[in-house]
């Protein structure tokens, strides 16, 4: 790479800000070699991830701004050259610098370091510890992140293992019927000709068997119960209703067929209507609290990407209080939703490819992530909660609200129906009060959608107005407040009329009138700060008796 690419490539860096996979440090004079150790293996994991190519730490550039203020790190090139061998000999398997690119620009001197990507299927660690990013921060590498990288040298398929012994007499006649009717409708151009396919040519069609061959898919989709000794693992779904306070009320186990098995754990599930009012009409809309598809979705993604190996059940968790919940183990391969709805990043890899694709054949999942995409949208034209997604544990949890839970949020969404669907799953965190990222903050604060600081956020203006809420505006005014120079002004003329105050006095005046988004210690820092500021500004003075007093 000659000195103009890699010009161009470290402007075209600094025109973003720092990533998972870019990180800027001044590095004025030195930097710690334990802490540029750990930086190394959080960004090769990083890059291996999100599929990139490299990740590049940078040396003499403010990470802010991205403004370069030059460095006099390891000036000697023998000694910036040292640095491969001193980081091999600390990391797993001697993965080291692609290169170290030393720039010396008008500016001032600029360190660029070329980081490789993780091998496939081995996270990369620093003196023993697995590192990687929390958005633009420096972490360990969490459980989850570890097995992804992990399981990218995994090529065994479970569900394409061949049960030698099974044979078609072992499969249930009914699931098979219901797999010829569902086979059509993702199929209908087989529509004329199914009706002369033996079960065997019907099951090879579908991509059920291999060779005539059963498989653990076709078991598992089709088998009959009394068969399940042939698969090495439990093929279990439990269904549970709880009662509000979390004790088990009901629930009913079901084995294989698991075709057929997912329409009877449907029917257990307690699909209510719910009423509410649609804004500007006193008669309410009805609707199922969960739609069909999104139960259907979730139930088929966790029996689809189950792991096995774990020997573990399926849970469908139903709570009186209106939210499912659906659990399967097994790391959650693309990493984020996010990853699946807003970037069209669908996995590259599946856990169970032969069933998922046997299941896509029989119209009970939707690949490239247009499931869930779609679930998030039907949860929005309800004006309901966004799919809560939960990844700890080794195990994937989906969440499904059905009701309104925030009326505020619910309005936002009526009235804003062409919202793209990451400010929405943004908005969402907001009203469940998750801890958003910097990143994200930077991001709805830049589309006006909140104000405040990043522990005392609340909606804007912007998303308030249009509802034409009073309740709404009203809590919109009690967030905001007024500005510092209101209550400078405030505390100022009270002084100046009083004399000499207390500071408690003080304090009764001005924290009654503060954002109602500020905790009480936070109103009394706040109320402390403008006194400091009056006080710089030469304004008003403390006497040695604690009194506030005028300066003259």
């Amino acid at each position: 790479m000659n000195n103009t690419e890699i010009n161009t490539i470290f402007e075209r860096l600094r025109e973003n800000p720092e990533n998972e996979v870019i990180e800027f440090k001044e590095a004025k004079n030195n930097f710690d070699f334990s802490k540029l150790g750990k930086y190394f293996p959080a960004l090769s994991n990083e890059a291996n991830l999100q599929n990139k190519p490299f990740a590049w730490l940078i040396f003499g550039v403010e990470d802010k701004r991205r403004k370069i203020v030059g460095t006099n790190y390891r000036q000697n090139r023998k000694d910036l050259d040292k640095l491969k061998k001193e980081i091999a000999d600390k990391v797993t398997n001697r993965i080291t610098f692609i290169e170290i690119f030393d720039l010396p620009l008008p500016e001032g001197r600029v360190i660029m370091f070329q980081i490789p990507p993780a091998l496939k299927g081995i996270p990369i660690a620093f003196e023993g510890q697995y590192y990687g990013r929390d958005g633009e921060s420096l972490a360990p590498l969490n459980i989850e992140k570890i097995e992804r990288i992990r399981y990218q040298s995994n090529t065994c398929d479970w569900s394409k293992e061949i049960i030698s012994q099974a044979v078609i007499a072992d499969l249930d006649e009914q699931a098979i019927a219901k797999a010829r009717i569902e086979f059509v409708k993702r199929n209908p151009k087989f529509a004329d000709e199914i009706q002369n396919w033996n079960d065997a040519k019907f099951l090879n069609k579908a991509k059920l068997t291999i060779h005539g061959k059963i498989t653990r898919a076709c078991f598992l989709l089709l088998g009959k119960e009394e068969q399940e000794h042939y698969l090495d693992s439990a093929i279990k779904i439990r269904w549970n209703l709880k009662t509000l306070t979390n004790q088990d009320k009901d629930f009913e186990i079901f084995s294989i067929p698991l075709i057929l098995a997912v329409d009877e754990v449907y029917k257990k599930i307690r699909n209510l209507k719910y009423r509410y009012l649609q804004e500007g009409t006193l008669f309410p809309d009805e609707v199922l609290r969960y739609d069909p598809f999104v139960i259907r979705e979730s139930l088929n993604n966790a029996i689809a990407h189950q792991d096995y190996t774990k020997k573990a059940r399926i849970n469908v968790v139903e709570f009186e209080d209106d939210h499912l919940i659906f659990t399967n183990y097994g790391i959650f391969l693309p990493g984020s939703v996010e990853n699946v709805v807003l970037k069209d990043a669908p996995e590259e890899i599946y856990r169970n490819p032969f069933l998922v694709e046997a299941m896509r054949n029989l119209g009970m999942i939707e690949t490239q992530g247009g499931g869930i995409c779609k679930m998030f949208n039907f949860q929005r034209q309800r004006f309901f909660p966004m799919p809560d997604y939960d990844f700890s544990d080794g195990k994937v949890k989906n969440t499904i609200t059905g009701r309104i839970i925030n009326e505020d949020f619910a309005r936002i969404l009526a009235k804003n129906p062409k919202l793209p669907l990451d400010d929405v799953l943004t908005l969402d965190k907001v009203q469940k009060q998750i801890p958003i990222s910097e990143d994200e903050i930077k991001y709805i604060r830049k589309k006006k959608f909140i104000e405040g600081r990043k522990s005392n956020i609340y909606l804007s203006y912007k998303v308030v107005k249009p509802t034409e809420d009073e309740n709404l505006m009203a809590e919109y005014v009690s967030n905001k407040s007024f500005d510092d120079e209101y209550f400078k002004d405030m505390i100022y003329n009270y002084i100046k009329l009083q004399g000499k105050v207390k500071r408690s006095v003080i304090d009764k005046l001005i924290i009654p009138k503060l954002s109602a988004v500020l905790s009480e210690e936070q109103k009394k820092k706040k109320v402390e700060n403008l006194l400091t500021k009056l006080r710089q500004q030469n304004k008003i003075k403390c006497t040695e008796s604690r009194n506030w007093e005028i300066v003259k």
